[in-house]
């Protein structure tokens, strides 16, 4: 069964960025690693509108999700400048 799990970061916040998303994984450490623009594994090398790294993603598990929902964002926090 899928967590829902709140990710967020505060490294990046110039301009054209996610701050927080709720994501669906199987635990934090998937979590951590959910691309909030695509719902997938992030490349860190092309993530210029998340953060750098994982040691920057704060993960706080919120709750289990539904027994249909499948790994991914459920909704995404951007700021468009």
């Amino acid at each position: 069964m899928m967590k829902l799990f709140l990710i967020s970061q505060a490294q990046n916040n110039t301009h054209d960025y996610y701050d927080s998303a709720v994501v669906a994984a199987a635990d934090a450490a998937a979590a951590a690693l959910i691309d909030p623009d695509t719902g997938k594994p992030i490349n860190w090398d092309s993530a210029w509108h998340w953060c750098s790294g994982p040691m920057y993603v704060t993960v706080r598990y919120i709750g289990d999700a539904a027994a249909n929902v499948k790994a991914g964002v459920v909704c995404a926090s951007y700021h468009a400048s």
